[in-house]
């Protein structure tokens, strides 16, 4: 992939470092509530510009107002040079701290089709509709392409490990830590160009604004830069949590119908503690109000399962897959079509959050299922294809808001 540095646009360029009042995460990620919240931490919050507010009729041109009010105050400025920005991401899982270390750059967009770039998930056109609007309006790319990159030799590790302190640093709303470095050294920026020009590279997060990205290249040539934060597939950090499924307005839906219509392939089992249940890649978990059950695929059933035409055995093995077709197809009448129009399932990748929703009758039913992993998305995407919708939740997320980059510049 072609990348190339960039001058940046950061908040209070040499004035302030810990800018955790003005960063945010990635546009869908952020609930009503949260989009309250990050409003009111500063006037100066990346999300008036990433995801404003619709108070007047018109959110895109707000937003083009108040980056235009921003750079004319100084409040947001742009960087003297290019650079490339070494970023590290530290939390907790597992009661364990992790560092994520990758570089944010600018990278070339092509069409799939070219095969440099590879999607991992199916999109949406409304989201993307909404980008192209607000990337047209105000001409800013605020949010980071979260891209994986087979870095066998090590190259990208060692150019995301920069020397000395770094130039900006914040807490996200989770409480997890990022931090921000600035390269301008013409041979450290040949290095990150070197590690990445042969390699072919994976979506992990930001499918839409990618393909958003695509569209805006065509409609104006020249204009095919992307900004990305690019991490090795073969460091630590690339921590995947499981969407969970919350299932509701499934007509007749109970939990005893499914349980009887799912004996045809699952084992079906009481289930005592959802909170401890670990699901796996054949079993899964489903609670309701009144009560819980595992659906554990029988051995003899996998293959009998209703998959669509074409589908690797790798992409039928994930418990997405699974799920899906083995039970909110055939079993919930959750059809593809309903799928894509998100009609009748919401995500979340917090467990005790699926089991009290469900519990409290917010939702028909939360369906648990095991996380896909690394090996598994490469083995899908590798070979062609694309899992489910919502089949990975990288955690934690990239923020918007420790650099920007506007097109044309």
């Amino acid at each position: 992939m072609r990348v190339r540095s960039f001058r940046g646009y950061r908040y209070a360029i040499g004035r302030e470092r810990e800018i955790s009042k003005i960063v945010a995460p990635p546009y869908d990620q952020i609930s009503p509530e949260q989009q309250d919240a990050l409003y009111a931490m500063s006037p100066a919050n990346i999300v008036r510009l990433s995801f404003p507010k619709d108070d007047h009729g018109d959110g895109y041109a707000t937003a083009r107002a108040t980056l235009e009010a921003w750079l004319a105050d100084g409040v947001w400025g742009r960087e003297a040079s290019p650079a490339v920005y070494p970023y590290h991401q530290t939390y907790r899982v597992a009661g364990r701290e992790v560092t994520r270390a990758g570089v944010v750059a600018l990278g070339q967009v092509t069409e799939y089709a070219h095969g440099e770039v590879l999607p991992h998930e199916r999109t949406h056109a409304g989201p993307k509709q909404d980008r192209m609007r607000l990337l047209e309006a105000t001409g800013a790319d605020t949010g980071l392409l979260f891209m994986l990159v087979a870095d066998a030799g090590g190259a990208l590790r060692e150019a995301s490990m920069p020397p000395g302190e770094p130039i900006a640093e914040a807490r996200d709303l989770k409480g997890e830590q990022h931090r921000l470095w600035r390269l301008t050294d013409a041979a450290a920026i040949a290095r990150v160009q070197g590690a990445l020009a042969a390699s072919r590279v994976i979506i992990a997060d930001g499918h839409h604004r990618y393909e958003t990205a695509v569209e805006y290249a065509r409609r104006h040539p020249g204009a095919d830069d992307k900004l990305m934060a690019f991490f090795s597939l073969d460091a630590p950090g690339l921590t995947i949590f499981p969407n969970h499924r919350l299932v509701h307005h499934v007509d007749g839906f109970s939990l005893r119908r499914l349980g009887e219509a799912a004996r045809r392939w699952f084992e079906v089992a009481p289930l005592a503690d959802p909170l401890g249940f670990r699901p796996t890649n054949r079993a899964l978990g489903v609670v309701t109000a009144d009560g819980a059950i595992t659906l554990t695929l029988r051995p003899e059933a996998f293959d009998a399962l209703p998959w669509p035409v074409g589908t690797s055995r790798a992409w039928r093995a994930l418990a997405v897959s699974i799920l899906h077709e083995g039970v909110l197809k055939p079993l919930c009448d959750v059809t593809d079509a309903k799928l894509d129009a998100r009609t009748h399932v919401e995500y979340t990748a917090d467990q005790a959050e699926a089991v009290r929703l469900a519990r409290a009758g917010r939702y028909q039913a939360a369906f648990l299922i095991a996380p896909t992993t690394l090996d598994e998305l490469q083995a899908v995407v590798r070979g062609g294809e694309v899992l489910p919708q919502k089949s990975t939740h990288f955690y934690p997320k990239l923020l918007d808001g420790l650099v920007f980059y506007r097109l044309g510049d």
